[in-house]
């Protein structure tokens, strides 16, 4: 496998993200300003997380010139791709995460961000394909599908044996053809008080074709589709089918995440000259009245000119809590009422003997009692091609998503269920011996329910040397998940250098519309649901 590619910044010098295949991304240019802080005069910023979009902060601000701090709780940088060591049974010492995150074709900011320590992005490892398998035993796939729409959904529409032309024919258009014009924020004033489960019965979708919607789309964000706001549903459609060109395949990490990915990126920081502190939690910022905000952290504090608040759902909501000084009372109230999503649980386990050689190295699946994935990690992963080339075993990892209800209270009962969800996806499985599991179980990412965007936090805060950065941060882009996370970073740090007359960073986004100006036009008559 391919190690990443250490290199030198170039101070100064702008750096826009390379666009993948789709000729209509966009790029969006920062306001004019000087090139960098040249030393002394440079400001000191705070960036409160270390996952992807507290470095891609902590990158953007570090490369104009600004002293940076980052601090991070966790030993380890990452976030929620955080990856950590563990001994197993037989001695082996390997990597533990969080488990598979895929890396879209469209996440322009986030892989401009990765291409710092690694220009060529050699660490990322396409997948060729990403079947879909309904328990009554059709699959879909999408390695064969067009990749630029409208040919990418007629070309799912004559591949796919769960969603014919007999399903589009019957599909209500006033109810669909909103799908074909996503704007943000209009599609948020228009479609977060609906529900995706109800937005997709209104467009009359065939029961079969539901998975594309809810198991690769919906349960993405690790909620039930009844709860979950259909804004957010139709984002996704626009971002990864209707509204660009990259298609619906992706890259995944040749190494585990620290190495492949955060370890590279940390030393590229340091070089930079950031300051980078892990094990180290922010208790407090408090602001002072001469300008600057106190940072405390383990009992110390030290003085910034700005913070950027880069944290999950808890840590927002403990952080502005034990900060009373910090912004107004409608923020406030907004970020404590921010959710988190249920509970998932990622299970992987190092097994004795192969997966069949022509099971896919990645499979979603439906209808299988609360699987929602099946991953074989050898196929990708240098760690894990190792210990299977080693012992002749194979590292599987299944996923549950949105494990709520009274299941959630058995955890050791879900995790048998999967793994006799395994043996029922592949059958060969069933003889193997467990060598040893880890599960990982985690209640941390946001939740976006019917109704909520409005409480959301922006970039900007009340304070104007504060902003916010993360997954749950609203943005003006049309960015989901983990490239919202590198957007939002990206765009908390050009929200400070504009403040102080810096340059900022060019972002690239998919098209922030559709794509035909004949569909657009009729989705404009369209009313919601």
């Amino acid at each position: 496998m391919r190690a990443a590619t250490a290199v030198r910044p170039s101070p100064g010098a702008p750096r826009a993200p390379r666009r993948g295949r789709d000729r209509r991304a966009e790029i969006l240019l920062p306001p004019p300003g000087r090139p960098r802080f040249t030393g002394a005069d440079a400001p000191r910023a705070a960036v409160v997380g270390g996952g992807i979009a507290g470095l891609a902060a902590a990158t953007a601000l570090a490369e104009r010139g600004v002293r940076v701090t980052l601090y991070e709780r966790r030993p380890v940088l990452g976030g929620r791709l955080a990856g950590w060591p563990t001994q197993l049974a037989d001695g082996s010492t390997v990597t533990m995460s969080r488990g598979f995150h895929a890396f879209f074709r469209q996440y322009y900011n986030l892989r401009g961000l990765l291409r710092r320590a690694d220009p060529a992005l050699s660490t990322l490892t396409p997948v060729p394909d990403y079947p879909l398998r309904h328990r009554g035993g059709l699959t879909d796939s999408f390695a064969r599908v067009p990749r630029t729409p409208p040919w990418s959904a007629l070309g799912f529409v004559a591949l796919s044996p769960t969603f014919g032309w007999r399903d589009l024919a019957g599909l209500n258009p006033r109810a669909a053809l909103p799908l074909l014009d996503v704007q943000v924020p209009q599609v948020y004033e228009r479609y977060d008080g609906v529900s995706a489960r109800d937005f997709l019965a209104a467009v009359n979708f065939p029961e079969a074709a539901h998975h594309l919607a809810f198991e690769v789309f919906s349960r993405s964000f690790f909620a039930d589709p009844g709860e979950l706001s259909a804004a957010e549903l139709l984002l996704m459609f626009h971002i990864y089918f209707l509204g660009s060109s990259e298609g619906l395949l992706f890259d995944l990490p040749d190494e585990p995440f620290p190495q492949a990915l955060w370890e590279p990126l940390g030393r590229y920081l340091d070089r930079l000259g950031a300051d980078i502190r892990t094990g180290a939690p922010v208790d407090a910022v408090v602001p002072h009245a001469d300008g600057t905000l106190g940072v405390e952290s383990g009992g110390a504090g030290a003085h910034h000119d700005a913070v950027v608040l880069a944290l999950d759902v808890a840590g927002l909501r403990s952080l502005v809590a034990g900060s009373p000084g910090l912004g107004d009372a409608a923020w406030r109230a907004g970020i404590a009422a921010q959710r988190t999503a249920p509970p998932f649980l990622v299970s992987r386990l190092w097994l004795d003997r192969p997966v069949r050689r022509d099971r896919p190295g990645f499979l979603g699946t439906s209808g299988y009692g609360g699987l929602d994935n099946v991953s074989v990690l050898e196929r990708w992963e240098g760690e894990a091609a190792r210990w299977a080339g080693r012992t002749g075993g194979s590292v599987v990892e299944l996923h549950a998503y949105a494990v709520d209800g009274p299941s959630a209270g058995d955890r050791a009962g879900v995790e048998r269920g999967l793994l006799d969800r395994l043996h029922e996806v592949y059958p060969e499985t069933a003889a193997a011996r467990v060598v040893d599991s880890r599960h990982e179980w985690h209640a941390d990412c946001p939740l976006f329910p019917v109704g909520g965007y409005a409480a959301r936090p922006g970039v900007r805060t009340p304070h104007p040397a504060v902003v916010a950065a993360g997954d749950l941060v609203r943005s003006d882009l049309p960015v989901a998940l983990m490239e919202r996370a590198a957007t939002t970073g990206m765009q908390a740090a050009n929200t400070l250098l504009h403040r102080w007359g810096v340059r900022g960073h060019p972002l690239w986004t998919v098209p922030r519309r559709g794509r035909s100006p004949l569909l657009r036009t009729l989705a404009s008559l369209t009313a919601g649901p």
